[in-house]
């Protein structure tokens, strides 16, 4: 991979200088780490797949495939899947060949290929939706973020992008390395680590957060937070998070790469026609280290209880669904929102990047094209065709 990947470009990537990682990664999670994270090579004894993750639903395909063995069944060897606290631990263990295969957020995928030249595609979707904008229960108003700090897991993240079209659309101003003032409508924008989010909502350091589930549901299973907005309701159907699969495995030879991807698909599968039962699995074997009813709760719809706050209903935006085509259209759209969304990360990268261009290069989409292929088709995922027309609405 690129001589540009290293530790301090990834960390900016999220949002943070190196003084600042012990206090918001959490020292353990970066440089040498400890226990699981810290254990692999940059080659695999056994040429066994190691994948990394975050302890959130989006990630569930690559679970359950693990869980129910279809890795097995599909004729791959794969280890059993590591867990990560953070987006900037998780993507360094990528980087440094500690890990094979990753779910990553879209966004970071175009900044890891176009900016720090990592050799690794996107092979699959892991998922559309699944995750919201959660508030402080003492918030009844978009306009009461004024002067208030909202947390984000990551600047190259559909939740930023998301949530600031959402602020605007409330005559909200989103903000960056500043305080929020509330005179002028400001909202401050921090990036902070998916787990430490609940906490920092429930003692007040912030007035909202924008993540993936289980963490807005545990929030409101808990009464810690009330959900606001879906952001499937916000963008149709967008994936938030993807699989990233280094290109030496896709171009492993006996076909590894195509057999992972089966085993991922049939697991999207199943993931669809059996949610309480797969959140049992994600549960019982401790891949998600929350509370089985928030995963329950993240995993199953909840229409009803939410219809006062949903805009779109023919969307199904508040359902986390699993699907796994990568829409060219959606990463041409990405790269345009990318250019028009405050981040205070690395982008002089875009500025020349040819948006209709970047799909092409980033996305190999013939492993997952073949999968559902032999899962059975567009039809058992919900899909009419592989071309569509993205629809944005804040």
């Amino acid at each position: 991979m690129s001589s540009k990947l290293n530790r301090r470009r990834v960390l900016e990537a999220g949002g943070l200088t190196l003084a600042a990682t012990g206090a918001a990664w959490g020292a353990h999670t970066l440089g040498a780490a400890s226990g699981a994270e810290a254990a692999g090579s940059a080659q695999s004894t056994d040429d066994a797949i190691r994948i990394g993750y975050l302890p959130i639903t989006d990630a569930s395909p690559l679970l359950l495939a693990h869980a129910r063995g279809l890795y097995e069944d599909a004729g791959v060897q794969v280890e059993q899947p590591v867990l990560f606290r953070s987006w900037a631990s998780l993507t360094e263990a990528f980087i440094s060949g500690s890990v094979d295969v990753i779910h990553l957020l879209m966004p970071m995928a175009v900044y890891l290929k176009y900016d720090l030249g990592a050799d690794a595609q996107v092979v699959a979707w892991n998922h559309v939706n699944g995750s919201a904008l959660t508030l402080s229960p003492s918030i009844s108003n978009l306009s009461e973020l004024a002067g208030q700090t909202v947390a984000i897991p990551a600047w190259f993240s559909l939740h930023n992008i998301l949530v600031q079209k959402i602020l605007k659309e409330a005559g909200l101003t989103p903000v960056i390395r500043t305080t929020a003032d509330k005179t002028q409508n400001e909202v401050a924008l921090i990036v902070m680590a998916p787990a430490d989010m609940i906490p920092a909502l429930a003692n007040g350091t912030i007035a909202g957060f924008t993540v993936a589930d289980p963490f807005n549901a545990a929030a409101h299973t808990s009464g810690t937070g009330t959900i606001q907005r879906f952001m499937g309701d916000v963008w149709r159907d967008h994936a938030c998070c993807v699989t990233m699969m280094r290109s030496s495995l896709i171009e492993r030879e006996g076909g590894a790469a195509q057999k992972f991807v089966d085993a991922l698909v049939k697991a999207q599968v199943y993931a669809r026609e059996n949610r309480v039962e797969a959140a049992a699995l994600l549960s019982e074997k401790k891949y998600l280290p929350q509370k089985p009813a928030a995963i329950l709760r993240a995993m199953t719809d909840h229409f009803e209880e939410h219809k006062d706050i949903i805009k779109h209903p023919s969307w199904g935006g508040e359902l986390l669904q699993f699907q796994p085509y990568p829409y060219a259209s959606y990463t041409q759209e990405l790269v345009q929102q990318m250019r028009n969304t405050l981040m205070d990360a690395p982008t002089d990268f875009l500025e020349d990047l040819d948006a209709s261009a970047v799909h092409g290069e980033l996305v190999n989409a013939e492993l997952v094209t073949q999968a559902m292929q032999a899962a059975g088709g567009l039809g058992t995922f919900g899909l009419k065709s592989l071309e569509r027309t993205e629809e944005i609405s804040a």
